[in-house]
């Protein structure tokens, strides 16, 4: 049952507001790496101000992060990253509860598939469309309603609140990497990804990996004098999608309801320079799940092991191995700790807040800055509206009332959590 201060703050949640800065949001084209996504951090770092926060916008050392030994890696080419937290300053003794969410998106791929521009969202019903809808500028829009409507409240609250907008996750984890290192922490933290409801507790790691394997040149009319490199290449597919099935066996209970909790996917194969050559060198890139729990060294030392034996079972990679190197992001796994209260709290402030009772606990086979803050001792969950199913797709969409209502449970969250004064 709400208090009469949760039902006052629940009061000035704003749906019409939430629709109108989401679609601000969506409009700035924040792809990784962009000048577009510092862009929106300076925007948000102005919402956040002019909310009463004590306001952290920083522009990260990126040579230093990068020569951290624990650095998370990244794809993207970038000049420059800034950090932004926004920290609530009426708080007491009570714990700091961190709302977390990453301001970059994914480029839109093919134009064609779009209705239109993807940045200029398209408004269906309640339904907004856009690059970024729900991965994830709909879990920052509900960050900032939740926060909006605790303040309009007048709400004093006896912990604190510490809002981490974030770069670069959707390559690696940069932005929020950066943040923990520059020592902003909290007692427990939500990131508003895409969960469809859920209360995800867990996440497997990725690592993205790169196969380099030699051929022999050779003109295309005597290929019998060559070695194709996409022939070579064959045999080692086949083993991986082996390795791919023995990694799967026996999944932790949180990933039951994914087919493949730890996918091992090859994503680019590049090979040859000239149609009527025999190909010399083929580079295959992907991404190697990492289990629930693993040490990401041992997930690497799997896929070398399966290489090398892979290599050794053939006459020509014998003599002439393929390389294996690991650039790009590499996403470790994380999890909640088994027996947190936080679930049961954000059960019970949705079910309190209009939501529908019984939000199911499950993994997500995806890496995520939640492996960051678990690490760093910060117990860490997933909640937030839209499909990570059409994520990263030309469907990308999400609806406003889901927005409003993981607004609705995190400002009851937040209350019970934090404590008022």
């Amino acid at each position: 049952m709400l208090s009469d201060v949760e039902g006052a703050v629940l009061a000035q949640i704003d749906e019409a507001g939430i629709g109108r800065t989401l679609l601000e949001l969506i409009a700035v084209p924040s792809v990784t790496g962009s000048a577009a996504e510092s862009e929106l951090q300076h925007l948000l770092a102005g919402r956040l101000g002019r909310l009463g926060l004590d306001v952290d916008l920083w522009s990260m050392d990126l040579d230093a992060l990068r020569a951290d030994p624990e650095f998370p890696g990244t794809e993207a080419e970038r000049e420059e990253a800034w950090g932004l937290v926004g920290v609530t300053q009426d708080g007491g003794d009570g714990p700091t509860f961190v709302l977390q969410g990453h301001v970059d998106v994914v480029p839109p791929g093919d134009l064609a598939a779009w209705h239109g521009d993807p940045f200029a969202p398209r408004v269906a019903g309640d339904v907004v469309h856009g690059r970024g809808a729900c991965d994830m500028k709909a879990g920052l829009v509900a960050h900032l309603a939740a926060l909006t409507a605790i303040r309009a409240a007048g709400v004093r609250l006896r912990g604190r609140v510490g809002v981490h907008f974030v770069v670069g996750e959707e390559d690696g984890g940069l932005g929020a990497f950066g943040t923990l290192r520059r020592g902003h922490r909290g007692d427990l933290c939500v990131i508003t990804e895409p969960t469809g409801g859920a209360l995800v507790t867990a996440n497997a790691g990725a690592l993205t990996f790169r196969l380099t394997v030699p051929g022999r040149a050779a003109h295309g009319s005597a290929r019998d004098e060559g070695v194709s490199a996409i022939d070579a290449y064959v045999p080692l597919h086949r083993a991986l999608a082996r390795l791919e099935a023995e990694r799967n066996r026996d999944a932790d209970p949180l990933m039951a309801e994914h087919p493949i909790p730890y996918a091992l996917s090859v994503g680019t194969v590049r090979a040859g320079d000239w149609a009527s050559s025999v190909p010399d060198l083929l580079v295959a890139e992907g991404r190697l799940g990492v289990r629930l729990g693993e040490d990401p060294a041992e997930a690497r030392s799997a896929f070398e092991r399966c290489v090398a034996r892979a290599c050794a079972d053939d006459p020509w990679l014998r003599a002439h191995p393929a390389a294996v190197t690991w650039p790009g992001g590499q996403f470790a796994s994380g999890r909640l700790p088994a027996g947190h209260p936080l679930p049961d709290v954000l059960r019970g402030a949705h079910a309190d807040a209009g939501g529908a009772a019984g939000m199911r606990e499950c993994g997500a086979p995806y890496g995520s800055d939640l492996r960051l803050y678990a690490g760093a001792g910060i117990p860490t969950l997933q909640f937030g509206p839209g499909d990570i199913r059409v994520a990263h797709s030309a469907r990308e969409q999400v609806s406003v009332a889901e927005v409003v209502q993981v607004a609705r449970t995190l400002a009851v969250t937040v209350l019970r959590t934090v404590g008022t004064k």
